[in-house]
Order: structure tokens, then C-alpha cells, then sequence
């Protein structure tokens, strides 16, 4: 049975949850994701990534943009050289597909909006976010990722990411806050609008750095939407701690 989660703030902390359970018939009246992903006729494969310049915004037009054949190396980590987009801080990248080819979706290398952005087989991670600071928002509205085995959003920086009504379907974790990063700080995600169907958690935050997470009007079908790790600097593999 499908749960909608109607109000769940949650810190590393202290937590408070209020949780309602639903049946499948109320799914699409109160979840405002979409999760009809666009079929472009028109492919662009790149052999580097494209960047949009700080307060700069690419509209891809609802076109399919991918690295080209056997960039997907699997679960290898890749840099920004393997992205298909690199977004600078301040810089807005919106309607475009990511396709299969590639090993690394975007990478923003500050605070970024990304508005109906779409993934259709996650190779390593969907989204990168990292050198945005304290007080700095990134912004994900919309789209969705498909078959993300480990994680659809990873954040390195020490800002907040919000994510308003994307869909994930087959996904590891939605959201993950670096658990073994060399420079280490408080992260805050806040997610709202979401569906998201046969994965794990929607939020792993670090309890021992003080993330907090809010989850607001979202269905899923995992019973744990928030995880708690005790992170660290040193590039160990975190500890699962337990539930928010």
C-alpha cells in the first residue's frame, strides 16, 4: 500500500512526524509530480560536457542530450568531465533529457535551479551538487529519474536542496547527503510534491553534522523515507545509524 506523507519534518536532532496512510485511489490527487517523462525525437551526444554559465539558463527544448555509446561504466564515479551538463553557480538548466549514455548526469558546482530535468537510466548518480555554501538554495522542480540503483541526488555542498514534485521510480536513495566527504558541514534537503515508487530512502542525512531534512505531501512505497549515518572526513564507508 501506497503512504502519503503529509507532514514529516525531520533532524538529525530532534524529530516529529505526523504520517497518514492512503490507499491507491487518493495517489494522484495528492501527489503533484508528473510522471509522464517526454520521448524526444532529437538526440544530441556530446563528446564534453556542456556548461551553463553562472546566471546563465539553457533551455534544452525537450530534447534528448546523452556523452554518446558506452559512456555508462556503471557505478564508477566519475568528475565533471563525465557529466552531460555543468552548471555554475547561479545558472538555471530546464527541459532536457538525460539519456542512458552517459556516467554522470549534471554536475552543479554551486547553488542551481533545475526546472523539469529528466533522467531516463541513472548510470551513477542523476545529480551532483557541491560548492554551494551555508544560506545558498538549489532548486529542483519537476522532472524525474528512472532507474537510479544508488543515488538520484547527491550533495556535496553545505547548502540546502529543495525538491518540489519530482517523480523517482527504481532508485537507491532520492537524496544523500555526502557521508564521507574530505570537508564536512550541516546540510538541509526539503522535499515536497514527490512520488516515488520501488526505491529506498528519500532522504540519508548525517546525524553526527546536524542535517535536517523536511518531507512534506509526498507518496512513496519505502518504509523508511529518512535515514540516519554518522558521516566522516576520512573517505570511510558511513555508518547506518538508524531512522529519522
Amino acid at each position: 500500500m501506497w503512504k502519503v506523507l503529509v507532514l514529516l519534518a525531520l533532524s538529525a536532532q530532534s524529530f516529529a512526524a505526523v504520517l497518514e496512510v492512503r490507499s491507491d485511489a487518493h495517489l494522484q490527487k495528492r501527489c503533484s509530480a508528473s510522471s509522464n517523462f517526454p520521448n524526444p525525437s532529437t538526440t544530441i551526444s556530446g563528446k564534453s560536457a556542456i556548461t551553463v554559465e553562472s546566471g546563465k539558463t539553457f533551455d534544452g527544448g525537450n530534447k534528448r542530450y546523452d556523452r554518446g555509446s558506452g559512456a555508462c561504466s556503471g557505478q564508477s564515479e566519475g568528475g565533471d568531465s563525465d557529466a552531460v551538463f555543468i552548471v555554475k553557480a547561479g545558472g538555471t538548466l530546464k527541459n532536457v533529457v538525460i539519456g542512458k549514455n552517459q556516467a554522470e548526469g549534471v554536475h552543479c558546482t554551486g547553488y542551481c535551479t533545475l526546472q523539469n530535468v529528466w533522467f531516463e537510466d541513472v548510470c551513477e548518480d542523476a545529480i551532483t551538487i557541491k560548492g554551494d555554501k551555508a544560506g545558498q538554495t538549489s532548486q529542483i522542480i519537476g522532472g524525474g529519474a528512472l532507474k537510479a540503483s544508488d543515488k538520484v541526488i547527491q550533495h556535496n555542498g553545505c547548502g540546502t536542496v529543495k525538491i518540489t514534485n519530482f517523480y523517482a521510480k527504481t532508485y537507491g536513495k532520492l537524496y544523500r547527503s555526502c557521508g564521507n566527504c574530505k570537508t564536512q558541514c550541516q546540510r538541509k534537503v526539503i522535499i515536497s510534491g514527490v512520488e516515488a515508487r520501488g526505491g529506498n530512502d528519500l532522504a540519508g542525512i548525517n546525524k553526527n553534522y546536524g542535517d535536517t531534512a523536511s518531507i512534506t505531501n509526498s507518496c512513496y512505497d519505502t518504509a523508511h523515507p529518512c535515514v540516519l549515518y554518522d558521516g566522516n572526513s576520512t573517505g570511510a564507508e558511513p555508518k547506518k545509524l538508524g531512522y529519522c
